[in-house]
């Protein structure tokens, strides 16, 4: 009863007093609106921010898929040139056995970067591997075999089992096997272990090289199985450091099937999550569906925005997934915090709000109280007091025209705090449109910044070509300077005892004039091959010797030689000398303190082909491991002043031109030998 009684009282207020109702009427809209305001704004805010969040993680996919894409073109790329290389040509209409072929394959796989090199005949069938596959087995049921074997090179991803990945190189098996570990929200499983691999390969037709070779396919490949150099890379391209903001973390990963297999998600601090399993939901979508996720989703051990692409084998079976992703919870915080200034904004407006209301009822009410006494007087019998008839005659200083005024007065506030909500509302769109322009240019200048590195690979490789120019020049040109040293000290009245000096300048000068011609060579061998001779390998390193002997008189350096050489081996000779100059040199630099130069040659028969070999010699400190891994590679160099880093470079490329090779050991007692191995004439026909 006592509750029901308060609500009569309050009703009854309501129907007798103007100023209960004024008050009601001011806070009404404000009570009803407000809260409707801040649900209608935290609804739309909160879609709104994960549409960006999602945006944002779909740019970043794009992105990856984009550096998966150019992974995938360069393994294409490499292989493809490979298959038409000169020297794979030479190789095979010199049709050497399968032993020399899986040799020169297992070269090629080095320089290529991946992981096995098979050369298969114009059925299918294997001749030579870097591997286990066994010459004559056929693997003519590749799907990207059977396109090349069509004349069409193909990269492509495709599944192999763990038998497949053995008969191709034991150690990618051992290399794919992956426990499974159990993760939640996986989809159910038997297994305990995956076993297959997720190989990016690529193959490519070769022309025919001879009457009876026929055409054939060059197969490379590369396996993503715990590859984690791919996906921490795709991670740094797409989540550089000091990108995402509030401390967020973004991570990458490829999926076989739905098992990590390359990931930098972490299980513990330390331990990546190889081996644990996506949620069922994202599979079903991705794998099953066909669709690409762009969703928060549980990695793990924690809630990301992710997206998650299917990744197709050559028959276009969904056999795997490319993820990329950032940590939620930042965000959730960020976003829940600035829910939480909006909220107490509108509290604050409205206890303001309510504070102005009363001071405006309480002089709305004074009007109405006074002329409602007016209109007591008249009642009571004092016919002069006047209201007015009419509206118009309201007009004024009258109470009812100050109510109307205070009455406009209040909805002219009302529609402020409306107009001040809507522009910050507008606001609010202006920044989120502003902040969406700035994706796009950010994604535009990721763009640019990709072309400007094909423009940077362009220039470098045009800058390589240039610095060899200007490299072998110095060579000739220091033995002009050398030779003209010789000639002052030695020449008086007479001339006779120089005529060799001076027909070495001659030779020099002339070797100068084919520096241009080198630098077309490299570009295309096959259009401007050298003039090849019979070359007597003892005689060349004599020369040779006489040529830097200008550079022996500044270093107390003994010449100890070895030289039994006796077949002819057919090359261009300036350019074997050239070779044999530089290594030299380079031997020489060595031992600015002094030493022992050690000059040898010999014949020698590697894999049923018949050769010779000079080995150029040094006593010097010898090359540490990690720096004759990188000894040929252009621009290397480990001298501070004068060197260029393309000597070594140049004269590889000049001995593998004719089949040859340069191999470096360091022996035990120190220093180094460099020695060059070249087949003779009658193999090099």
């Amino acid at each position: 009863m006592g509750g029901l009684g308060i609500f009569r009282g309050i009703a009854a207020r309501f129907r007798g007093s103007l100023r209960f109702k004024l008050l009601a009427l001011a806070l009404g809209p404000l009570l009803v609106a407000v809260p409707i305001l801040i649900g209608i704004l935290v609804g739309w805010g909160a879609v709104y921010y994960d549409r960006l969040l999602i945006t944002k993680v779909q740019s970043d996919l794009a992105v990856a898929h984009g550096y998966f894409d150019q992974v995938k073109e360069g393994v294409g790329r490499r292989v493809e040139s490979l298959a038409g290389s000169e020297r794979l040509a030479r190789a095979l209409r010199e049709r050497p056995g399968a032993a020399a072929l899986s040799e020169l394959l297992r070269e090629m796989q080095q320089q290529l970067r991946i992981d096995f090199l098979i050369l298969l005949d114009g059925n299918g069938r294997v001749r030579a591997a870097t591997g286990g596959p066994v010459p004559g087995s056929s693997y003519a049921e590749w799907e990207i075999v059977r396109r090349a074997l069509a004349g069409h090179a193909e990269t492509e991803v495709d599944i192999l089992d763990a038998v497949q990945l053995a008969v191709i190189d034991p150690t990618l098996t051992e290399k794919a096997r992956t426990p499974l570990i159990a993760t939640r929200n996986a989809q159910a499983t038997q297994r305990n272990e995956e076993t297959r691999g997720m190989v990016m390969h690529a193959a490519a037709p070769i022309a025919s090289v001879s009457r009876e070779g026929g055409a054939g396919v060059l197969v490379g490949g590369l396996l993503l199985n715990k590859n984690l150099e791919f996906v921490d890379r795709i991670n740094d391209i797409v989540y550089p450091e000091g990108s995402l903001p509030l401390g967020s973390v973004g991570t990458a990963t490829l999926f076989l099937d739905d098992v990590r297999i390359a990931t930098n998600v972490r299980l513990f601090e330390n331990v990546r999550a190889i081996g644990t399993r996506v949620s069922a939901a994202v599979r079903h979508t991705v794998l099953d569906e066909g669709r690409t996720w762009l969703d928060r989703a549980f990695v793990v051990n924690d809630w990301y925005v992710s997206a998650y692409e299917p990744i197709k084998d050559s028959f276009g079976r969904r056999v795997g997934m490319l993820y990329v992703g950032y940590l939620e919870e930042p965000f959730q915080h960020a976003r829940q915090l600035t829910l939480a200034a909006v909220a107490l904004l509108f509290v604050l407006t409205v206890v303001a709000a309510a504070f102005v209301s009363l001071r405006l009822a309480r002089h709305v009410s004074q009007p109405v109280a006074r002329m409602h006494g007016t209109m007591s007087a008249i009642e009571s019998g004092e016919t002069e007091a006047r209201v007015g008839k009419h509206p118009p005659d309201l007009a004024g200083e009258d109470e009812l025209a100050e109510l109307a005024a205070h009455f406009d007065r209040l909805l002219d506030r009302l529609a402020a705090q409306t107009e001040a909500l809507q522009r910050w509302g507008s606001e609010l769109d202006g920044k989120v449109a502003e902040r969406t322009q700035e994706l796009a240019a950010a994604n535009q200048t990721l763009r640019s910044a990709q072309q400007r590195l094909v423009m940077s690979e362009k220039l470098a490789a045009i800058g390589q070509l240039a610095a060899g120019v200007a490299h072998e020049i110095n060579n000739p040109v220091a033995v002009i300077q050398g030779n003209l040293d010789v000639l002052r000290e030695t020449l008086g009245d007479a001339a006779e005892p120089a005529m060799a000096e001076i027909r070495l300048i001659q030779d020099q000068v002339f070797r100068i004039r084919l520096i241009v011609t080198k630098l077309l060579q490299f570009a295309r061998p096959a259009e401007y091959a050298g003039y090849l001779e019979p070359v007597v390998l003892d005689q060349v390193v004599q020369d040779s010797l006489v040529l830097v002997a200008h550079q022996m008189k500044k270093t107390s350096v003994a010449v100890m030689q070895e030289l039994h050489a006796t077949r002819p081996v057919t090359v261009n000779r300036n350019e074997l000398q050239q070779v044999l100059i530089n290594l030299m040199v380079n031997a020489l630099q060595a031992m600015p303190e002094g030493g022992t130069l050690l000059l040898a040659s010999g014949d020698r028969e590697e894999g049923g082909v018949r050769g010779g070999f000079v080995a150029v010699g040094d006593s010097g400190p010898g090359i540490a491991a990690e720096i004759r891994e990188r000894l040929f590679d252009p621009f290397f160099t480990t001298k501070t002043s004068d060197g260029t880093g393309l000597g070594l470079w140049v004269s590889l490329g000049l001995v593998q031109r004719y089949g040859g090779r340069i191999d470096v050991e360091c022996p035990s007692s120190g220093g180094s030998v460099f020695t060059v191995w070249l087949p003779n004439e009658a193999q090099a026909a």
